[in-house]
């Protein structure tokens, strides 16, 4: 009688090889498609919150902060926000329209990111 070892053949190992391929190439596209589309809704939460802490202060204050810092450093935002396409504080300030100088340097933000959403609108407009 002969002893057969235990084990798996070579066609069993492709066939599940195979099979592993096969649902890999499903999964990974939705994947890649969720986190990218996780990274716009961050920054559309981020301008959100940075437009809405720039509107109280011109509440408080009577005037557009000079620079983004100051809303930190007068705890109207805790940090300052990172733009998660690009992954740095690469926020491009808006300045208020006209030429008054004593209402501040930025009244608005816009991404720093270059590129184009899911959507097809650029990151920069937003």
């Amino acid at each position: 009688m002969v002893m057969r070892r235990r084990g798996f053949t070579l066609i069993e190992l492709l066939v599940v090889m195979a099979i592993i391929a096969t649902l890999l190439t499903i999964a990974l596209p939705r994947y890649f498609g969720s986190v990218e589309r996780s990274k716009e809704a961050t920054l559309k939460q981020s301008l959100h919150t940075m437009r809405d802490a720039l509107d109280k202060f011109y509440a408080d204050n009577g005037r557009y902060p000079d620079a983004l810092a100051e809303l930190v450093d007068k705890r109207y935002l805790r940090a300052m926000p990172v733009d998660p396409i690009t992954g740095g504080a690469t926020w491009v300030e808006v300045p208020p329209a006209g030429e008054v100088p004593l209402k501040g340097r930025v009244a608005d933000v816009r991404s720093g990111a270059e590129g184009h959403a899911t959507d097809g609108s650029e990151y920069a407009g937003w």
